[in-house]
């Protein structure tokens, strides 16, 4: 059987038509199988109309929505490439994105206006791009460039569009932050995410029944997984349109929500958050969870709840699915993000390659192989054939696996740092700063945090004469960075510790900056 992710929702509104697919918390809508498969082939006609072809690039600057998820499914089946943009970006950063994929067309919401108008105003996406179109309710203060969404959707035709892509085309392409500045952009096939929906449900305990709550951005992988998950096992998804605390517990109780996504930092908040303690959340029947360990005293207090815990680790580049920790090894295996998942294999090797067995106490680096595994960098590939080799994935991640074949992370060969759940890479950080007419160089470390898990810390060398201080970069940085990129921690020094040949000595700085974070 060929595989086409669009038609997975074909399929699903042919068996359930009437079943409710997505649920938009916020603007109190609910749609049917039928309903989405309608307006996701509305959708795709109307992009057939204004040229797009299949292996076109088609980029999103979308929140979590039902315009998110039918455009997904549009593109998944006349073959054009969705591109999820990550919208705390800055102009720059989506810019380079947008020429990098050279995408065709860019659906945005209305909240993202300014941003898009500096796109527009001459940027280098700008050649690209034959298409802006624009999802608000307030058409009337559209740019004259943009197209309505809205009104788009309302003029296109709801047959059944034609399918134009299969097996191993592309689906998506998500970019990830760069180790050299620059992000890379990791593509995924349709029989990638078929063989990533298999393995996650394999594994998950979901049910037809269960409403999993989408409140992590959907340009993430690891919340635009559960979306085609969804659909494939026929549940149910409860859209959150951005993350708010007090809105969630909400949503939980009006819509007995019974599985969703949370990184170890949001869990901790929820438990203190004083809004727990006034609605119902014992509809949750388990936590999917990853980014960092879980401590101990955590599970503990899920438990006592009534909720499961299930620890997993993947990549973009894995499309997801890596290893994952069941509920009931969690207490044993503390620290350790589990064993390969169903349909994955996994190998841990030294700096010359050879095989690490399991049991051995000697750290290696994680490998991993399977089906839904990316199938290369766009337009990068030299770092295609540095990441995959003979079939394998090199996550960059270093580890030891015990004698059962549990996981434990020791740490991050590429030096990334997570940070709340999002992925910072030092280099884009140090990139910055180093333009900076204050500063002379810098290196960026993360330190432990107690709120967010890890954080950056930059460690800068004045430029001579200057005097920076840490709010003087910490704006700087505002200006060329996302938001959750900016360091909040400066340390200022001398001079950065090199060896013979100038490579910077970042273990001599994290002896001498070990944190952790004063929050």
């Amino acid at each position: 059987m060929r595989t086409n992710i669009g038609l997975l929702l074909s399929k699903r509104a042919r068996i359930s038509p009437h079943r409710e697919a997505f649920i938009e918390f916020e603007r109190g809508r609910s749609f049917s199988f039928a309903d989405l498969d309608a307006r996701a082939n509305r959708v795709a006609n109307a992009l057939l109309e204004r040229g797009i072809q299949p292996g076109d690039r088609v980029a999103t600057l979308l929140k979590n929505s039902i315009e998110f998820v039918e455009t997904y499914f549009a593109c998944a089946r006349i073959g054009a490439v969705m591109v999820p943009l990550n919208w705390r970006l800055v102009a720059a950063e989506i810019d380079y994105i947008l020429a990098d994929s050279g995408a065709r067309a860019l659906v945005f919401d209305a909240d993202f206006d300014a941003t898009v108008s500096a796109l527009a105003d001459g940027r280098d996406s700008a050649a690209n791009i034959r298409h802006w179109i624009r999802r608000g309710d307030d058409a009337h203060t559209a740019a004259s460039w943009s197209q309505d969404y809205d009104a788009m959707l309302a003029g296109a035709s709801a047959a059944e569009a034609p399918v134009g892509a299969w097996d191993d085309d592309n689906l998506f392409i998500m970019y990830t932050s760069g180790t050299t500045g620059h992000p890379k952009g990791v593509v995924h096939s349709h029989d990638g995410m078929l063989w990533s929906q298999l393995t996650s449900m394999s594994t998950s305990d979901m049910r037809g029944d269960d409403r999993w709550l989408l409140a992590l951005p959907m340009f993430h992988v690891g919340c635009l997984n559960p979306t085609s998950l969804l659909v494939h096992r026929g549940a149910t998804g409860v859209i959150m349109r951005e993350l708010d605390m007090g809105a969630m517990f909400r949503c939980i109780e009006q819509h007995r929500v019974s599985i969703f996504m949370a990184v170890p930092a949001l869990m901790q908040f929820m438990l203190q958050a004083p809004e727990r303690a006034q609605h119902d959340i014992s509809s949750v029947r388990w936590i999917a969870t990853g980014a960092a360990p879980v401590p101990v005293s955590l599970l503990q207090d899920y438990e006592n709840l009534g909720m499961r815990i299930f620890q997993a680790y993947g990549l973009t580049e894995s499309c997801g699915p890596g290893t994952l920790l069941l509920h009931e090894d969690a207490q044993a295996k503390v620290g350790s993000c589990g064993r390969p998942q169903m349909h994955t294999e996994a190998r841990v090797v030294d700096a010359a390659g050879a095989d690490i067995p399991p049991g051995s106490p000697q750290a290696g680096e994680l490998l991993l192989a399977g089906r839904h595994i990316m199938k290369e960098y766009w337009n990068n590939p030299e770092a295609t054939a540095q990441a995959l080799r003979d079939g394998w994935l090199y996550t960059g991640d270093i580890c030891t696996w015990d004698e059962e074949g549990f996981i434990t992370i020791c740490d991050r060969k590429k030096d990334m740092i997570i940070s709340g759940g999002e992925n910072i890479y030092p280099a884009e950080l140090e990139n910055v700063l180093a333009a900076c007419p204050e500063v002379l160089e810098a290196a960026v470390i993360g330190v432990a945090s107690q709120k967010w898990g890890e954080t950056p810390l930059a460690i800068v060398v004045p430029a001579p004469g200057a005097a920076p201080t840490a709010q003087s970069l910490r704006e700087y940085c505002r200006q060329h960075l996302a938001g959750y990129k900016v360091p909040q921690l400066f340390e200022l020094v001398d001079s950065l510790p090199r060896n013979p040949s100038g490579k910077l000595l970042k273990p001599q700085l994290r002896e001498r900056f070990p944190g952790p974070a004063p929050f």
